[in-house]
């Protein structure tokens, strides 16, 4: 394996730790460092991408030609209330009863 050249796509650590928080993930200083360069190798990669001549390529979304692809709606048993709430560890009134994501202020 080659080592990494440093360039201008090249992700710092402080990068790497803000994706982190914002994954809410708990790395170690070892795995930061791992996967800066990891991260970095993807972003170089990624970046060769705008050294291709795209001025003749049509725009497109999808590459199958299927257009407003639907079926018919169909009714099939489903649970009981009853069935949906035997599992759920707390209840009220026939509804899923969990805790506040919002503390009121």
């Amino acid at each position: 394996m080659k080592p990494m050249k440093k360039s201008k796509t090249s992700l710092s650590i402080e990068d790497v730790k803000h994706v982190t928080d914002l994954a809410k993930l708990k790395l170690s200083e070892e795995e930061i460092k791992k996967f800066q360069k990891q991260l970095s190798a993807i972003v170089e990669f990624i970046s060769k991408l705008n050294e291709i001549d795209t001025k003749n390529v049509e725009p497109t979304g999808q590459v199958t030609g299927l257009e407003n692809v639907f079926r018919e709606d169909e009714v099939k048993p489903s649970l009981t209330q009853e069935e949906a709430m035997s599992n759920a560890p707390s209840t009220h009134n026939g509804y899923f009863k969990v805790k506040a994501i919002f503390d009121g202020q």
